[in-house]
């Protein structure tokens, strides 16, 4: 390996080690947010710094393997353990690279995910159901925890917005390349002609943050409390449950109406409220992000797509990356992990380019 790229894994083995001592510092455990923020910079080394022992373990093998190759008794069987051993040592040189690109410091987080019915009318709220079964079924499929905090939905059974809360290590990672513009096509069960219809819904990421990592101020705050509202329920229309959180300085309106007790709706309001601001102001201070998210989710209209769900054909095409499978069943069934590959794929080949 290039001396730049074991300059570069060093200082992430010394960074990791003063990481390990920093956060059992009584000092720092008093900081939640710093200690926090230095727990999740360790979580982002330790893989590469596993991976880059084991690395170094193996190229003491190749050494070992030519030194005896000269050998006369182990001459041959020395040489074909070096010559595999070089072979796998090139593969991982490669793939240690990957550790080298720069890292989503969210990466890590689980997720607030937003869906939205976009153009299409009732077809449009009904895709926007579909989504939202297929990211819950796929959260089910990874072990993670999956709740709505929110949920508008229609007399059909479609959905006009809903706001999901998925728990699990690494769920910003796998989901952050679902934001945008999904785009169906199919004969909508509204439809008596049997005519193809096509309608879009709209998908956001958030990385879910901590009320401590965001200044949020009680006197910023106005919260009001209603009766929950839906289509049937035990609890439905009867108490005072429902919470409405706005963040005054930024406009910023969260709801809450899926647990029965108001403080636990607005416990998960609160942390919806905060992963909108830290998102918020994320883009704010990255003003190139911001553009490339407001690109990425658009405004819902048809021509906008990063997606296309084509039952007719029972295809899925991901536009981005022009890959196209025929298990469109599958696939909102939350079978997703060969699309998110592709993606993060071409994303890595981008950032190896400019590695290089």
């Amino acid at each position: 390996m290039e001396p730049k790229y074991s300059e570069k894994f060093e200082w992430m083995q010394n960074r990791l080690e003063e990481l390990s001592e920093a956060v059992g510092q009584p000092d720092v455990m008093a900081d939640v947010p710093k200690w926090q923020g230095l727990l999740r910079e360790r979580a982002q080394l330790e893989p590469a710094v596993t991976a880059w022992q084991e690395y170094q373990r193996l190229c003491a093998h190749l050494a070992e393997a030519q030194e005896l190759s000269s050998d006369p008794d182990m001459g041959e069987m020395a040489k074909e353990e070096a010559r595999e051993l070089a072979e796998k040592e090139k593969a991982e040189a490669e793939r240690l690279k990957l550790f080298l690109l720069p890292q989503d410091p969210n990466d890590q987080r689980s997720v607030i995910l937003e869906v939205r019915a976009g153009a299409g009318g009732d077809e449009a709220s009904l895709f926007a159901a579909l989504l939202l079964r297929m990211y819950m079924r796929y959260a089910e499929r990874r072990g993670w925890q999956a709740s709505v905090t929110s949920i508008s939905d229609t007399e059909l059974g479609g959905v006009k917005e809903a706001v999901v809360t998925i728990a699990g290590r690494g769920a910003f990672s796998r989901l952050k390349f679902e934001s945008g513009v999904h785009r169906i096509q199919r004969v909508p069960v509204t439809e008596a002609g049997g005519r193809i219809h096509t309608s879009t819904a709209t998908v956001a990421v958030l990385p879910e943050a901590e009320t401590v990592e965001v200044d949020i101020r009680q006197e910023d705050l106005r919260i009001d409390t209603y009766r929950a509202s839906g289509h049937g329920g035990q609890y439905i229309n009867r108490t005072d449950s429902a919470v409405r959180i706005t963040h005054l300085p930024t406009g910023t309106v969260v709801t809450c109406q899926d647990e029965k007790s108001q403080l636990k709706n607005k416990e998960k309001a609160m942390k919806v409220l905060a992963s909108r601001l830290y998102d918020l102001y994320r883009t704010q201070a990255d003003s190139a992000y911001a553009e490339n998210r407001r690109s990425q989710v658009g405004t819902g209209e048809r021509n906008e797509r990063i997606r296309t769900y084509n039952f007719p054909q029972g295809r899925v095409t991901d536009h981005r990356v022009g890959l196209t499978l025929y298990k469109i069943d599958a696939i909102v069934d939350g079978d997703l992990d060969e699309i998110i590959d592709a993606l993060t794929v071409e994303d890595q080949s981008e950032k190896l380019k400019a590695l290089e």
